[in-house]
């Protein structure tokens, strides 16, 4: 029998930040199609992503995400301000944070590069453009980056 742990220690864990519920599913859809080992794990703003990264009630048992997808215009707690609270924490600044956002301001894409972003994405108008950047983040990120061990501070 293969434990929930064995499975997903072979998957990547990603973490969605996102507050709209309609593009949440479009990226478990995009990463179900891209048929790479990818467990996604939303949290519905700020105050639930960082609840969720520093393993909070009801998040206790979660696994620590191999990464974390990131939008920036939220409620409760903006984007900025959980990337800000993630790179100065000890325990999660190696996660690395991709900035998933429809803000094409150059503000947005300075601040978040400041603040230690690792890319910054825009998110796609049509779904077709979900799967194609699912399949862009599944074959770089499984393919070809070196993720820092999960045990690390973990």
């Amino acid at each position: 029998m293969t434990s929930h742990t064995d499975s997903a220690s072979l998957s990547l864990q990603v973490l969605l930040v996102e507050d709209n519920a309609g593009d949440v599913r479009l990226m478990q859809e995009a990463f179900m199609e891209s048929g790479r080992p990818i467990v996604l794990h939303a949290a519905a703003d700020g105050l639930d992503a960082m609840a969720f990264l520093r393993r909070e009630a009801p998040f206790a048992e979660v696994p620590r995400p191999d990464l974390i997808l990131l939008d920036l215009n939220m409620p409760r707690m903006t984007g900025l301000e959980v990337l800000a609270l993630i790179k100065k924490d000890a325990s999660l600044k190696t996660i690395p944070v991709i900035v998933l956002t429809t803000s094409a301001q150059q503000e947005d894409v300075q601040n978040s590069y400041a603040l230690n972003a690792n890319c910054y994405l825009r998110k796609p108008l049509e779904l077709d453009g979900f799967d194609d950047l699912a399949r862009s983040i599944a074959d770089f990120w499984l393919s070809r980056a070196k993720l820092p061990p999960r045990s690390s501070l973990s």
